[in-house]
């Protein structure tokens, strides 16, 4: 039994309260009204405590002795034998003759509810690029913008509404090997806005003396349109496409994303959507430069690059 260390009825409470009564004289229906229970249930522990001392105010274990009606072993070692042949639970059921419901249940006790559940689970595959440059992942995250501080924070639907406000759209670019990051606010998620963050991205990144040989991007009309394959090669970039419904292909971006949501977007209560955007250079400096990284040793992306004293100083300035 899981209860508060500070609850009336704890072992520890139930022997103050029957010794309370067995050697302070404090009547049944007195040390319920102290303890807050029932002379009942008063009764109930100082019969156990006169019987088995303090071990006998202890839990007892609820499970039933004898449970007549259990379905037996062997009936549960035919379901999961047909089960990993595949069958169905209809089939199952009709086979071992007993009801569907007691298929399912000891399906889902084994963890054989769904067919998939018997495939092998999908190694997890992790992979980080050798050099800085070598592939950029770059993904968008749709905001919605307000003028005044939603309900979550006035507590008034009325006055926390921003309606017509529209949306605004997080672009945002990670390098695979170095973790360092770049980030901006655009109107849409047009074609037109996506190249333009490309190339401010490659501009970005080649400031810091990195090389850019190629991006990865998911399948939206943005990244697929002639336009923006034009400008990656321009820009002489290899464009890789995630697999369609496989957003962890992309996934760096995709936990990065969540990053900004955490740290920036929802990491305090903005006035508007204008001072949240303001914000977000100063959370990029801040994410790339000081804050510690989880896959880099508890080191700053920008640590990746090898960089010399003088550039450091000169890039941080």
């Amino acid at each position: 039994m899981n209860v508060h260390k500070n609850a009336p009825l704890t072992p520890k409470g139930r022997e103050a309260m029957v010794r309370g009564v067995v050697d302070g004289g404090l009547s049944q229906a007195d040390a319920a009204v102290q303890f807050n229970t029932t002379p009942k249930t008063v009764a109930k522990w100082v019969k156990r405590f006169r019987a088995e001392g303090v071990e006998g105010l202890r839990d007892r274990s609820s499970r039933p002795l004898s449970s007549p009606s259990q379905t037996p072993v062997a009936t549960c070692t035919a379901i999961e034998t047909l089960r990993r042949q595949r069958h169905t639970g209809k089939h199952i059921a009709a086979e071992v003759r007993v009801s569907r419901a007691t298929v399912s249940r000891i399906l889902r006790r084994l963890g054989l509810s769904r067919m998939r559940d018997l495939e092998p689970a999908e190694p997890v595959r992790r992979y980080e690029r050798e050099q800085p440059g070598e592939l950029i992942h770059i993904d968008i995250k749709k905001l919605g913008r307000f003028v005044r501080p939603g309900h979550r924070i006035t507590h008034d639907r009325q006055k926390g509404e921003s309606r017509g406000a529209g949306h605004e759209f997080v672009h945002v670019a990670i390098d695979d090997a170095s973790r360092l990051a770049f980030s901006q606010i655009r109107r849409d998620q047009k074609k037109e806005s996506a190249i333009a963050f490309l190339k401010e991205a490659v501009t970005y990144y080649r400031g810091l003396g990195m090389k850019v040989i190629g991006i990865m991007t998911d399948n939206g009309s943005c990244y697929r349109a002639k336009a923006f394959a034009r400008a990656c090669r321009k820009l002489g970039l290899r464009h890789i496409f995630t697999r369609p419904y496989r957003p962890q292909t992309n996934g760096k971006a995709e936990r990065f994303i969540q990053t900004v949501l955490r740290e920036w977007a929802y990491a305090r209560a903005y006035d508007t959507s204008d001072q949240r955007a303001k914000n977000l250079p100063i959370w990029l400096h801040h994410y790339n430069w000081h804050r510690p990284h989880g896959s880099l040793q508890a080191k700053p992306p920008i640590s990746r690059l090898g960089l010399p004293k003088d550039d450091l100083l000169r890039f941080h300035s």
